[in-house]
């Protein structure tokens, strides 16, 4: 290494608290009274969301950790104390803003208050005419081969019959086939009302003849599949699995339970479905309240303002093709419309030149238009090659299914190893063509038309034959599905940036230039954006870049276990967080270069698994106007005093300093691009 060693011994966060960290920035959105009230409500259920992720990946293995070490017992103990801290802000956000801001609009959340009489015959209706025939009560004392649904809600029910002693009873609520919510029009206002509440206030019908001693709303939330190795190095990751591997299937993480149930059932609950390691945590009334977004409010004025995507036009006398084969394009979704990433799909499946198709699909679209022109592609006579993620996290029942109609309309389809995730987000198209044989897509983001409306991605659409080139060696090793490289594989890579292959190398080399840069007195900077930040091979090697003097501004939207503003290791290192109404999820790179910068896009977040356990490929912008605009939308996110916050040495959401123009990044960015709809170009 050039430079200064690091010699500060506590050099990186805690990448679980940098985790709730993010989560606690989510909260203070909904906190926010400028923030219209049904986005507020939107962002209490992304915290909810987020939060029994947590539940189901990352507890599992801080709890096997709590078994190892005494600084696993650590890290557990400041993980649910921040949880604790978060939940209750979550209810004071509830109580104190959002249900009284409702009422103000004559809207009745019944939130922790009982049904009113008023409404009684309403609910009677609905309950009998839509609930019902969804309800399965399940007697608990025989029902041995009953497993609670993973994240589903519940109620518990204490029932005695005349003569005999009193059973406990799991009725489900059925959520997804009546939805969450009800709301009854009144002459006092509307009224919102729980479908578990809706259910409690009729289980005399589910169990007459007997008398109801009580009614407790619960839930299981059990572990997702986890690659240990994706979070851990070797030796400990081993360790754990271990600890994993001694509890029975799906073990549960967290049991989440109505305050007031007796301790008896409590036991019973814990007993009867092997729930004793798991966090047994009293809750508040109503659980899953990632349902919240679809609160059934209905005024478009308490949402955001509509930003109608901008077109990137192609001239109506050309095809994308042509259009792409003169010159690059890039897409900024969800700011300009995702037509063109379609169209790119559409045209390879029915464009007589083309000979053959290839793509990674990662997250599928639940109605995919991609997948869809892939299958005519293949019906079309197109050699069609797609690899398909089976271990794309809780979404491996859609990509299965998609996988199974491609395969059957012909699609040679290939699933990633097990040990060796796919994460690239690329596709190309073989034309028999003289000069410009390969068109090609690479991007940011999932091919997902859905995802595309509200996470902000780059997507580059280019005709350069050598980096094409490139992709094709790369698409025929995926072809193999190999654990890792090795001899045979002696791809070589100069455009393209390939985890296994040249990824982390490249990236070393490049910081190293801005070190040797600072330390010949010439100006030196590093801007990078990305989801996570974790790897410490790249972490130490933006230390030792702060303390040869490179500047280097950071915006990570999530977990960051990097440590900035500290003297002697990383005093020019500024960290940026941007939390608004789309989620941040593109990844750039600038390095300065002494004045002839290099930009790259790409896949890969700094984390153990992106660079260690997967193909990811970032690639380098060349034209000189896209380029220069992903420039300026970096400007905009770094200049953000609205919706940014620096992370700051202890681990703080602090508000950027508000002075000067008022800049709202997502907002400015939106208003550059439509600014530019009617150029025809991309800068």
């Amino acid at each position: 290494m050039s430079g200064q060693t690091v010699a500060t011994t506590n050099i990186y966060f805690d990448r679980d608290l940098s985790w709730l960290s993010f989560n606690e920035r989510v909260l203070q959105e909904a906190a926010k009274p400028g923030v219209p009230l049904l986005e507020r409500v939107k962002f209490l259920s992304i915290y909810s969301s987020n939060l029994d992720e947590f539940y189901r990946v990352r507890i599992p293995a801080l709890t096997a950790l709590l078994k190892l070490s005494k600084r696993g017992a650590g890290n557990y103990e400041h993980a649910v104390a921040t949880i604790n801290l978060q939940q209750q802000e979550y209810g004071r956000i509830m109580n104190t803003g959002i249900i009284p801001a409702l009422e103000a609009q004559g809207i009745h959340f019944l939130y922790n208050r009982p049904i009113p009489e008023i409404i009684a015959g309403e609910v009677a209706d609905y309950f009998f005419s839509q609930t019902a025939g969804f309800l399965q009560p399940v007697l608990l004392s025989g029902a041995l081969n009953f497993f609670p649904e993973n994240n589903q809600l519940y109620q518990a029910v204490a029932v005695a019959a005349a003569g005999e002693k009193e059973q406990l009873y799991l009725v489900n609520i059925p959520v997804a086939h009546v939805g969450r919510f009800l709301r009854i029009e009144h002459a006092t206002g509307s009224y919102i009302v729980f479908l578990e509440e809706i259910i409690r206030q009729h289980l005399d019908f589910l169990f007459p003849n007997a008398v109801i001693n009580g009614a407790w709303n619960i839930k299981i939330t059990r572990d997702a599949e986890l690659d240990l190795q994706d979070e851990y190095d070797d030796d400990l990751a081993e360790k754990i699995e271990r600890q994993l591997t001694k509890r029975d299937y799906g073990f549960a993480t967290r049991f989440l339970y109505e305050p007031g149930i007796p301790l008896r059932h409590l036991q019973v609950l814990i007993q009867q479905f092997n729930l004793t390691r798991a966090s047994v945590v009293e809750g508040s009334k109503h659980h899953n309240l990632r349902d919240l977004d679809t609160l059934p409010v209905g005024n478009s004025a308490w949402s955001y303002e509509k930003w109608p995507a901008a077109p990137v036009p192609v001239p109506y006398d050309s095809t994308l093709f042509e259009y792409i084969t003169a010159r690059d394009m890039i897409v900024h979704a969800p700011y300009q419309l995702y037509d063109n990433i379609l169209r790119f799909f559409n045209e390879a499946a029915v464009t007589p030149s083309v000979t053959e198709v290839y793509t990674t699909l990662y997250r599928v679209a639940s109605d995919s238009r991609i997948a869809q022109a892939l299958i005519s592609a293949a019906r079309n006579g197109k050699k069609v090659t797609v690899l398909v993620e089976l271990k794309a996290r809780f979404d491996e029942a859609n990509n299965i299914r998609w996988a199974k109609k491609m395969k059957a309309a012909g699609v040679k389809i290939i699933y990633s190893n097990n040990s060796l995730k796919v994460h690239a987000k690329i596709a190309l198209v073989k034309r028999a063509h003289a000069t410009h044989s390969y068109v090609g897509l690479l991007a940011t983001g999932n091919l997902n038309e859905s995802t595309a409306r509200f996470y902000t991605d780059h997507i580059l659409l280019t005709a350069h034959q050598p980096m094409l080139q490139e992709m094709q060696q790369l698409f025929g090793f995926l072809s193999k599905s190999k654990k890792r490289p090795d001899a045979e594989d002696e791809l070589t890579f100069r455009h393209l940036l390939v985890a296994q292959f040249n990824l982390q190398t490249r990236f070393l080399e490049l910081i190293d230039r801005e070190i040797m840069h600072a330390q010949q007195g010439s100006p030196a900077s590093i801007t990078i954006k990305m989801n996570n930040l974790e790897e410490r091979v790249l972490i130490d090697k933006l230390y030792e870049a702060s303390q040869a003097g490179v500047r280097i501004q950071l915006i990570v939207r999530s977990i960051c276990r990097l440590i900035p503003g500290v003297a002697g290791q990383s005093e020019h290192i500024t960290i940026v967080r941007i939390v608004d109404r789309y989620l941040e999820h593109g990844r750039v790179f600038e390095f300065y270069n002494n004045g002839a910068t290099e930009l790259y896009l790409g896949s890969a977040d700094w984390m153990n698994r992106n660079i260690y356990r997967r193909i990811e490929v970032c690639f380098p912008v060349y034209d000189e106007g896209i380029r220069l605009q992903l420039r300026q939308l970096l400007t905009l996110q770094l200049q953000d005093n609205k919706q940014a916050v620096h992370i700051d040495r202890e681990l703080r959401n602090v508000p950027v300093a508000a002075g000067g123009p008022q800049v709202r990044s997502q907002q400015a960015i939106y208003e550059l691009l439509v600014a530019g709809e009617h150029q025809h170009s991309n800068l």
